[in-house]
């Protein structure tokens, strides 16, 4: 993916930069209380969660009301909205301490961005969340099946889910099913490869091409215990 030595350079230099320092300043104090990430140096930062979330710009459209599930660190939301203030996040994170840092950081940083803490499944119920974004996204969250249920019910129809994940092929074949089920079409699943022999990703796209039936998502564990 040629974008990937742009993107480096807008995180390293360019403008962005400042925010994006000051983002990995308050990752590294965060996470020595709450554990937000097992990646910890500047460096292994900047590859593995910056530049792989800065990997899926292209398939948020400009203006889109964007859903991300299980933000946990803020992966992809806050590298992208540093490089896309155009967008607008919904950060839906079940834990309280890791709400508590994505409230900061919206804060400091001046993010488009709000923070709900729920559980996805739970969430995806209630009439103002149900089908009302243009883009759901998640990263390392689930197995691809299990994680369309989570978010494929936020995206209203015509829009897209995008899956950060590594290599994604079984996952995508099995999959298939799910997605069909929750009313999403797979679009692409675009691989690329991270520098710093970091390995390969892949982007999943799905859109979503008709309503998601009210039974979804299941709840009760069972996106978990028995995926579609």
């Amino acid at each position: 993916m040629d974008l990937i030595k742009q993107y480096g350079e807008r995180i390293k230099s360019g403008e962005e930069s400042k925010k994006f320092a000051a983002f990995y300043a308050l990752l590294s104090e965060y996470n020595e209380k709450f554990n937000l990430t097992r990646i910890t140096g500047e460096e292994d930062c900047f590859v593995k969660h910056f530049l792989d979330s800065a990997a899926g710009e292209k398939y948020f459209p400009k203006g889109a009301n964007v859903a991300e599930i299980g933000s946990g660190g803020g992966f992809p939301s806050v590298p992208l909205m540093i490089l896309r203030p155009d967008l607008t996040f919904t950060l839906v994170e079940s834990t309280g301490k890791k709400c508590s840092f994505l409230e900061r950081a919206v804060l400091e940083l001046g993010l488009p961005a709000r923070v709900v803490n729920a559980r996805a499944e739970e969430l995806a119920k209630k009439a103002d969340f149900r089908e009302k974004f243009d883009v759901c996204c998640a990263r390392a969250v689930a197995r691809l099946n299990t994680l369309a249920e989570y978010c494929l019910p936020f995206v209203k129809p015509g829009g897209l889910f995008v899956a950060y994940k590594g290599k994604a092929e079984e996952e995508t074949k099995e999959a298939e099913h799910a997605f069909s089920v929750l009313g999403g079409k797979t679009e692409c699943a675009e691989r690329y490869t991270l520098p710093e022999g970091e390995g390969e990703r892949t982007l999943v796209v799905v859109r979503k091409v008709k309503n998601t039936p009210s039974a979804y998502p299941r709840g009760k564990g069972k996106e978990r215990s028995r995926p579609l």
